[in-house]
């Protein structure tokens, strides 16, 4: 007797192969990923496509598997956003301060070390392709960043170096960002994404309802200075929006790569 073959409706062009009188789709190979991720970079407004795209391309060729391409193009998606957040509009504007606020950006979204350790390999990949095409100099890699799992709690900074740094910092908003982050241990990006309605001063506590790290919520607590400073900003700050620190149109917060940059060019000053 013949074996009865099910057929799978086509409704749009798909390969099939036949096994033991069963169609099955054939696997997904490098070139098909390289055509849907060509396919999501078109309806993105993405910092130097046409790199990316020639870089993805040279991957495929080498048969790379779909899922190195993915991965490859997940971590440049997040490294060229971080670029443009940070105003560069050009590729050739890459520097090696670059790859330590990719680090630190992954460190501060609570990213593991291990996968951190993983974009870094494929963001610097993608620069050595880069600099073989002349777009970059070889002065953006320097020394080799190494990455090592902390086998200890970091120390606390020391009073004088606080001192300093407090005493250069302008304005309410930015005193209270860095007072509070120092005595709760939030991450900044905790932070930046809590809203009026969680800060509780009477109660000196803020409401973390999905922290950053392990996706659970806590309740962080607020010492003396750090009410005080809160207090001063919120007494300051528009009323319109829901965010205790929103960005330039009031409505979203404060994004991650204006608050590195505002506090960068503080810790130079002190």
């Amino acid at each position: 007797m013949t074996p009865e073959i099910n057929l799978i409706p086509i409704t749009e062009p798909i390969l099939y192969y036949q096994t033991s009188f069963r169609f099955r789709p054939r696997p997904e190979g490098s070139i098909e990923a390289l055509q849907s991720i060509l396919r999501e970079m078109a309806r993105r407004d993405s910092l130097g496509k046409e790199q990316v795209e020639a870089y993805l391309r040279r991957l495929a060729r080498g048969n790379r598997r779909p899922r190195t391409l993915y991965s490859r193009w997940g971590t440049l998606r997040i490294f060229l956003e971080m670029l443009r957040d940070e105003g560069k509009t050009r590729l050739e504007e890459i520097t090696r301060r670059d790859m330590e606020a990719f680090i630190e950006h992954e460190q501060d979204r609570g990213i593991k070390v291990t996968t951190i350790r993983m974009r870094l390999t494929g963001v610097q990949s993608f620069l050595r392709y880069l600099e073989e095409e002349g777009v970059i100099g070889r002065e953006v890699f320097g020394r080799r960043i190494r990455l090592q799992i902390p086998d200890r709690l970091p120390r606390a900074m020391d009073p004088g170096d606080l001192k300093k740094l407090l005493s250069v910092i302008e304005g309410s908003r930015d005193r209270a960002i860095m007072l509070v982050l120092l005595r709760t241990g939030m991450r900044i990006g905790e932070l930046l994404q809590t809203k009026v309605i969680d800060v509780h001063l009477e109660e000196r506590r803020i409401e973390i309802y999905e922290a950053q790290k392990n996706r659970l919520g806590r309740v962080v607590y607020l010492s003396d200075d750090a009410v005080i400073a809160l207090k001063g900003w919120i007494n300051r700050r528009s009323p319109w929006g829901d965010y205790l620190f929103p960005g330039q149109d009031k409505m979203e917060p404060m994004s991650y790569s204006a608050a590195r940059s505002k506090f960068a060019g503080y810790l130079s000053k002190a």
